[in-house]
């Protein structure tokens, strides 16, 4: 048998897996409904979480039953038939499945970002289709920007719509960091255009020529599936396409929604780690031999320190919530450069939190619990793998970069779905 050399690449992974068709979910009446059916969900999707990132089983059934319960489509407007629930109501979802798997709760990150796009950008009819859609059990992936070095900067397009010989609208790229993607039905991503202007077209999942690639090898985050996706001469129709180069300068707020929900997965994983903490430190760590007292919970350092980083862990959720209240309160008005930019800040603000706290929350965890956390059995490592992988999402030195030039300066941020 031979060997491969050392400079030989293996082929990547074809994701070999469908979705299951829709079907029409679970109808949520009222925001309440909705925080109670998440939590509900956490619930169950919790105890499987460590099993499911040690073996990095793909959440499969879990996806289906997430998008049953009618949550992915919450925030389809009321004008349009869904719930039009609030940025509070969408941050606390993300904050409580997070919690209690991060890697299955960031998966409909972009579903809900494209929402708000389409929300945005979209035109009317196609706000109706696919809206419609969605409210019917459809579920929105995304294909990211390229990762190779011939995209100079992350939000170039790689991808190119084109016309065969016959005239029929064709789009061929390379996508990565498609997180949803797999488990979409309509797998919406930027691309050019024939005259070089940035479009978002949507492929079907299961259309000829889309290959999902299962490439992602992250060491967090792992049941993501946020690999390649390979668009090969797919055919897509006039209205698959949104042409968003004519919304580049004016203001919306698809940036800060969808920085609210990364900023949301992040407060989640740090819940998630401090949860984990206070269990293993009632249950299973040992006093330190100092400490004259009977069990760790009764000891007065780690008392104190767990109440610190109570403190650490509840502010940031508390910006975050004060953030998604601003953003609602900002959405009742029209939209200018001003207001996008107030938006910016704000969620810039809860995102430096919320890195913080997930960061901080996944690493103390051992400090406090002691040595026996760090056994692979209980495989808690996992809280920071993903805080440290998730938090790279977006650098927080821009964040810090962002609020201080505003307010020093008057600066507005630049408008793009990482502000």
């Amino acid at each position: 048998m031979k060997l491969p050399d050392a400079h030989e690449v293996a082929p990547p992974r074809v994701m070999d897996r469908l979705p299951l068709p829709p079907s029409r979910p679970h109808c949520i009446a009222s925001e309440a409904e909705a925080l109670q059916v998440a939590a509900t969900l956490a619930d169950e999707f919790r105890a499987g979480a460590a099993e499911r990132d040690r073996e990095r089983r793909l959440p499969w059934d879990e996806i289906e039953r997430y998008s049953d319960s009618g949550l992915w489509a919450i925030t389809v407007p009321k004008a349009y038939g869904g719930l039009g629930a609030s940025y509070e109501t969408l941050a606390q979802l993300f904050v409580t499945i997070c919690a209690a798997d991060p890697s299955l709760g960031q998966i409909p990150q972009n579903h809900f970002a494209v929402l708000q796009n389409l929300q945005d950008m979209g035109s009317e009819a196609q706000r109706q289709r696919w809206f419609a859609d969605v409210l019917s059990g459809h579920r929105l992936g995304n294909a990211g920007p390229e990762r190779k070095a011939k995209a100079a900067q992350l939000y170039a397009a790689t991808a190119r719509l084109h016309r065969d010989s016959d005239g029929v609208l064709r789009v061929s790229g390379t996508r990565f960091y498609s997180t949803g993607s797999a488990f979409a039905h309509w797998i919406p991503f930027r691309a050019l255009d024939e005259a070089d202007r940035p479009v978002q077209v949507w492929a079907r999942r299961d259309a000829p020529g889309v290959t999902i690639l299962d490439d992602w090898d992250a060491f967090g985050q792992r049941t993501t599936a946020s690999g390649g996706v390979v668009f090969d001469g797919v055919v897509v129709s006039e209205a698959d396409v949104i042409p968003v180069w004519q919304f580049e300068k004016i203001a919306t707020l698809s940036g800060p929604v969808s920085q609210l929900i990364q900023a949301s997965i992040d407060a989640g994983i740090a819940q998630g780690a401090l949860r984990d903490a206070l269990d293993f430190v009632r249950e299973k760590s040992r006093p330190w031999i100092d400490a004259g007292v009977a069990t760790a919970s009764a000891d007065p350092y780690i008392i104190h320190e767990i109440g610190q980083l109570q403190i650490e862990v509840d502010a940031a959720h508390a910006v975050l919530i004060e953030t998604a209240r601003y953003l609602d309160e900002l959405a009742r008005h029209s939209v200018d450069e001003q207001v996008s930019a107030r938006a910016s800040v704000a969620v810039a603000e809860a995102k430096i939190l919320t890195t913080e706290a997930a960061l901080l929350a996944s690493e103390q965890l051992f400090a406090l619990a002691g040595s026996a956390a760090s056994r692979s059995a209980h495989n808690l490592d996992r809280h920071w793998r993903n805080a440290r992988v998730h938090t790279l999402h977006d650098p927080v030195r821009w964040k810090y970069h962002l609020v201080g030039n505003y307010v020093l300066n008057g600066a507005l941020p630049k408008r793009h779905q990482w502000n």
